[in-house]
């Protein structure tokens, strides 16, 4: 996103979603037969970064809107997938996730603090809140 001077005031950054989740998984009601199915229409918001310059009133949520607005057609366009649904993760405590709040997502749970590689159940990572996002009202 720009400013009318075309320069940088925040990116957002959008990729495929965790594969499993627990506490998402549990919220949707899937299977693992159906997360397999399915797991492609929901995206990651995997980056979210606002300038450290920008001081502009309600700026983060007026973002997330306009990419709830604008992204299942986007994805749509280039991937040939419409999403249902948005994640992401928020590290805790060092954020609180009260912008994704005041957007409307959903609060659905926390990380292990295992990492998205880990492979022998090692703790080393921040746990992190998960946040849901629907994109359409029957999803």
């Amino acid at each position: 996103m720009e400013d009318r001077e075309g320069r940088p005031l925040a990116m957002l950054g959008f990729s495929a979603a965790a594969w499993r989740t627990a506490p998402r998984d549990a919220c949707i009601g899937w299977s693992p037969e159906v997360r397999e199915r399915n797991l492609q229409r929901v995206i990651d918001n995997s980056r979210y970064l606002i300038m450290p310059w920008v001081r502009i009133p309600n700026l983060a949520s007026h973002i997330l809107s306009e990419a709830r607005r604008r992204l299942p057609q986007d994805w749509h366009d280039r991937y040939k997938v419409t999403p249902v649904l948005m994640e992401t993760f928020v590290e805790i405590p060092r954020f609180t996730g009260a912008v994704y709040k005041a957007s409307g997502w959903i609060r659905v749970g926390t990380t292990l603090g295992r990492g998205k590689y880990d492979r022998k159940n090692e703790w080393a990572k921040p746990r992190k809140d998960i946040w849901l996002c629907p994109l359409r009202n029957d999803w």
